[in-house]
């Protein structure tokens, strides 16, 4: 087999059984803690203190635009960067101290293609089995479920220099679990793929949750966030902004629906509409101004009265807040692909 052309590697230390249980009994760890981690390249801060906790059987999504500091977090949990404050545990084991502990109950899928393009998808799989000490009986029958599990059993003797870009990110997937892993590492997994190998890596994500895997899937993606993660944490900047379900954060905002107004005449002050009508914040972008309102019935009363004039020409939309809505109203951003 040639590997010339072989992706570094960190080698694991050995492999670990994957418990059919999964509750999490009174006082026991988090699948993952993280505590005042930080990152620092000189005067620059690519993670400043954030703090969160993945449960086992949950997906956390660390959602935030390229460079918030998602790609760096991940690293770091993985071990292979060092933090340069705080720590993060799993199952209990410091990233800091117990560097082979923590690496022999993870799988990462890194956002860069990480398979040997010369070997085929089974051999890929092999490799790195034996990488992580998985017996050779055991390990056969990890193949053939695996490549089954990611949709490429019919292409178990092809080279990988020969698949789509969404056919690598599902083997990188199979790679990743090959020594059943109780914490998986998502960065950007989806990142250029086909819309069949999305929906495909989708539903793995979604059976490793009923399996009780604890899942970090960070994403630039709105939608993938909201259909996949029980929880999200925005990150920006190095920090997280806002943390918890949709709803909850939301609620916290006391923003629920967006009114958007197409053609409204730039003469029109909204800034006369009255605090009874419940409006957060008003902006207005690409020639659509969007109303963030705690409750658009309240809020059309007092709306009309302002553009009433104007209903010719002025289109009245009403939307749930999106987490792309979420995401500007906590940070004047839009956050773009």
């Amino acid at each position: 087999m040639n590997t010339a052309n072989a992706p570094l590697a960190t080698p694991p230390v050995a492999a670990v059984a994957l418990s059919s249980v999964r509750t999490r009994a009174a006082g026991a760890d988090a699948a993952l803690r993280v505590r005042g981690l930080s990152k620092r390249y000189d005067t620059i801060e690519a993670v400043a203190g954030i703090s969160f906790e993945i449960e086992e059987g949950e997906v956390f999504g660390l959602l935030g635009p390229n460079g918030a500091g998602k790609t760096t977090t991940i690293s770091v949990i993985a071990t292979q960067l060092r933090p340069s404050g705080g720590d993060a545990t799993v199952f209990g084991r410091s990233v800091r101290r117990d560097v082979a502990a923590v690496r022999r109950c993870i799988g990462v899928v890194p956002q860069e293609i990480a398979l040997y393009p010369k070997l085929t998808a089974a051999e890929n799989v092999r490799f790195f089995g034996r990488m992580y000490g998985v017996e050779k009986a055991e390990l056969e029958r990890r193949i053939d479920d695996l490549l089954a599990l990611v949709g490429l059993d019919g292409r178990r003797e092809d080279y990988v220099d020969t698949f789509s870009g969404g056919m690598k990110r599902r083997l990188n997937l199979a790679v990743s679990l090959i020594h059943r892993p109780r914490l998986v590492l998502l960065d950007e997994p989806t990142a250029g793929v086909d819309p069949h190998s999305r929906e495909h890596i989708f539903e793995i994500v979604r059976r490793l949750r009923d399996d009780g895997t604890a899942i970090l899937y960070t994403t630039h993606y709105m939608e993938e966030a909201e259909r996949l993660c029980d929880r999200i944490g925005i990150m920006d900047e190095g920090k997280i902004i806002a943390m918890g379900t949709l709803d909850a954060l939301v609620a916290q905002l006391g923003c629920a629906e967006i009114i958007q107004l197409r053609g409204l005449p730039p003469m029109v002050d909204l800034g006369r509409l009255p605090a009874t009508a419940g409006v957060s914040r008003v902006e207005t972008h690409g020639g659509v101004t969007r109303l963030f309102v705690s409750n658009a019935t309240r809020a059309l009363g007092p709306l009309n009265q302002l553009i009433g004039r104007y209903a010719e020409q002025v289109s009245v939309e009403i939307t749930p807040l999106s987490l792309e809505a979420l995401f500007l109203q906590l940070t004047g951003k839009e956050l773009r692909d």
